[in-house]
């Protein structure tokens, strides 16, 4: 008996083939043969990243999200509240109700913005002037009024905005992506994530995790530079026909080895993570090698001043990734603090709206002219947004009740505004968009039926949105 739980770990196959001389193993097999759908595609070991079909025709065949980490504020971006600049510096009024606030904010006056606001486009969507470059786009925005989520600390918003969930362990919106539809190029990864070289995400790397996902779904961290990922230069030593060979002999003792073991997701995703290392020690330097653009391209993203560089070379970066064929890019600006406005919101998104305003423009810019954007979808925002009432006078605490976020390309009603938060910006009041429905419509756009996505764990079947989640039509065109 102490074969059957020995450190390797053995399926539940195995352990009935032992206990029971197989009849369980095969009711079983008989079972898990019955499952259809993405659940069964998406577990073969053979190739977990190959592209398959969606549930129904896709609008989008990529995303690009662009993850604003530390939480921006609305009411300094894309929600403009004449109210709150009336009610500025009074208390907020008991009409709206008791509030749950960090560092008792609650009861703190009201902070008008010093941002103006003012329309753009044939849709006159109001846009602030720290946004100048994305306001021009405004008509190819489907802007969200009336986000909200369930946590108002970093590390659980960052995981609920990513996997769905506020608690760590569950897949990520990129991980389900990959998961559900592969990649249509095998020299990549599917979902990649490009990290702000400042510093790293509050919550760490669950946020762009597999999860209970076959681990071969998990994000990928990719720099720009010759080494794009780390440790994936074998050398002038073992480079070639050398590596080749060794790394077959490899694929062979390690397809021995997992024959015994059953349908063990953790060393298939190994062994496909060998192959994959290997294709793309040629595929990634090349993708990253930025050599290869125009000067009016570089210039575009802003890789010519020093304030643009980093998230323009990001953007970049994400549109020569999606166009050789990588699902799921997502960027994210600002390190551990990034848009985290306690102390002077002004001073904090002045600094942020100048590093990314341009190169979100050029992707937009970008994608569109090269018939891209057709194809991708391009989402903005954070975790969560910013309170209405003042801390240290002049900045503004976490709010998870409402706040904004949008989206472009591929599928996307253009010049839409949809839902509303309150008269000062507080909750969100009409049309409501939670974070389940965020998701649910990014899977729709996808092609994904965010209830049918599901992968059996712990004797449920689980998805990404739990039991809600609606698509926001609104927004669809």
């Amino acid at each position: 008996m102490s074969n059957l739980f020995d450190p390797l770990g053995e399926s539940r196959r195995r352990f009935f083939q032992d206990a029971g001389g197989g009849f369980a193993a095969l009711a079983l097999a008989w079972l898990e043969s019955q499952r259809t759908g993405l659940a069964a595609e998406a577990t073969a070991p053979e190739s977990p990243l190959a592209a398959r079909p969606s549930h129904f025709p896709a609008r989008a065949q990529s995303v690009i999200y662009l993850f604003m980490h530390g939480g921006p504020s609305h009411l300094e971006t894309f929600d403009p509240k004449p109210e709150l600049q009336r009610l500025a510096g009074q208390p907020l009024p008991e009409s709206f109700g008791p509030v749950a606030t960090r560092r008792n904010v609650a009861a703190n006056p009201l902070l008008g913005t010093k941002r103006t606001f003012q329309p753009f486009g044939q849709s006159g969507i109001e846009v602030s002037d720290f946004l100048p470059h994305i306001a021009q786009h405004v008509d190819d925005l489907a802007v969200i009024r009336s986000c909200w989520a369930d946590s108002v600390n970093h590390p659980q918003a960052v995981y609920q905005m990513n996997t769905g969930s506020v608690l760590m362990g569950k897949p990520s919106l990129g991980s389900w992506v990959s998961y559900g539809l592969g990649t249509e190029n095998q020299n990549l990864p599917s979902f990649v994530m490009l990290p702000d070289p400042a510093g790293g995400i509050k919550g760490g790397p669950p946020a762009y995790g597999a999860g209970f996902l076959p681990a071969s779904y998990q994000g990928t961290q990719m720099r720009s530079g010759t080494s794009p990922i780390l440790d994936l230069d074998p050398g002038a030593d073992r480079a070639g026909q050398r590596q080749r060979a060794t790394l077959d002999l490899i694929g062979k003792l390690n397809t021995q080895h997992r024959a015994d073991r059953g349908n063990d997701h953790e060393l298939a995703a190994r062994i496909n993570a060998y192959e994959l290392a290997f294709r793309m020690q040629s595929a990634a330097p090349e993708a990253v090698d930025l050599a290869q653009e125009s000067a009016e391209t570089r210039t575009l993203y802003g890789l010519d001043q020093e304030t643009t560089r980093d998230f323009g070379t990001r953007c970049l970066l994400a549109r020569r990734l999606v166009e050789r064929g990588v699902r799921f890019v997502q960027l994210y600006s600002g390190d551990v603090n990034g848009w985290d406005a306690h102390d002077d919101v002004e001073a904090n998104h002045k600094r942020m709206c100048s590093q990314t305003d341009q190169p979100v423009a050029a992707l937009l810019t970008d994608l569109k002219r090269r018939g891209l954007l057709e194809s991708t979808l391009v989402l903005w925002g954070g975790e969560f947004g910013r309170m209405p009432m003042s801390e240290s006078g002049v900045g503004r605490d976490h709010n998870p009740h409402g706040f904004c976020y949008w989206l472009a390309g591929a599928g996307v009603k253009g010049g839409t505004v949809h839902g509303a938060t309150d008269a000062v910006g507080l909750r969100a009041e009409v049309d409501r968009v939670h974070v389940h429905d965020l998701h649910a419509t990014i899977l729709h756009l996808m092609g994904l039926d965010h209830t049918r996505l599901t992968f059996p764990h712990n004797g449920r079947d689980e998805r990404l949105t739990d039991t809600a989640g609606n698509v926001v039509k609104s927004i669809l065109a």
